[in-house]
């Protein structure tokens, strides 16, 4: 599709979803500089496990999954959060949460690629200047950070490895057989992540607990990716990924990393540079190419 458009309740819920994730990486940090990265997530989402489960029992919907759905569910689980919540909770440990941010937010043109490769997707002429706009955002973005990213390889390779699997999420969530709500599939996703990285956090990260060293930043940290992640963010990101493309999606909070930036500036003194206003400006072309009325709508994409 060469551009796509939202209703003003989901362009509400688009802009409330950039501010909740883009916030949230220097939130993220300073958890993780204090409690081990997979200990962090594992209680984030023991917490925010019954408040998932009080929407869906109050809406009145059923939690089941029928058995002919589970793989798939297990599929959309392990690329939307759980190889996602690994690979990012590691990576922004061992970079700032804006160089984080930018690489896990490089989705949108993993998006594209895998698109054309195992769909045969063929943007059309909208998205496709989308996409190069998105990428020269994040060229920009990069550049001034290119010697402190190539002096940590592990935490690039795993941010690049988190954004390729949330693209094909994405496209896994686009195209579910699935019929459970948004929330059930937030559930469980939860659910199957936890036990990944529960194990995880346990197998590893036993002798850094430590919860006298929580103060309040940590504290908040937590909370804040328990009740506000978890209960607004991910929703409206499933809800999202339903309702656009893949990569129309992932072009839609590309604002995500900007503002994941500045906070970080702002709350961690990360430094700022020139190629960030040049690039908000790509990323705002970008995102207006996708999301903006057009007469002609067609093609893939």
């Amino acid at each position: 599709m060469s551009a796509e458009r939202l209703a003003g309740r989901e362009l509400g819920g688009l802009v409330l979803l950039t501010i909740l994730w883009g916030i949230n990486w220097p939130i993220m940090k300073t958890g993780v500089s204090v409690i081990a990265p997979m200990t962090f997530r594992s209680i984030t989402m023991l917490l925010a496990l019954p408040m998932l489960w009080w929407m869906i029992r109050s809406a009145g919907e059923p939690l089941r999954i029928a058995r002919e759905h589970w793989a798939e569910m297990t599929l959309i689980a392990l690329f939307n959060l759980v190889i996602w919540y690994v690979c990012v909770m590691y990576g922004v440990s061992l970079l700032s949460s804006g160089r984080a941010a930018i690489l896990g937010y490089t989705m949108p043109i993993w998006a594209a690629v895998l698109g054309l490769i195992l769909y045969r997707e063929q943007p059309g002429l909208r998205l496709a200047i989308g996409v190069l706009a998105a990428a020269g955002g994040v060229a920009l973005l990069m550049a001034s950070e290119v010697s402190a990213i190539s002096g940590s390889p592990g935490g690039t390779a795993l941010m690049i490895c988190a954004a390729s699997a949330w693209a094909y999420g994405t496209h896994l969530t686009r195209r579910r057989r699935l019929s459970a709500s948004i929330k059930v599939i937030t559930f469980w996703s939860v659910v199957l992540a936890l036990i990944v990285c529960g194990t995880i956090a346990l197998a590893t990260e036993r002798d850094r607990w430590q919860p006298e060293a929580i103060g309040i930043p940590a504290l908040f940290a937590l909370l804040y990716n328990s009740f506000v992640v978890f209960g607004v963010a991910q929703l409206l990101w499933f809800r999202l990924a339903s309702t656009l493309s893949p990569v129309a999606s992932g072009l839609s909070v590309l604002m995500i990393p900007v503002i994941g930036l500045f906070s970080g500036s702002w709350v961690l003194n990360e430094p700022l540079h020139w190629q960030d206003g040049a690039a908000l400006a790509c990323v705002v072309f970008a995102i207006a190419m996708v999301l903006l009325p057009s007469r002609a709508r067609g093609g893939a994409g």
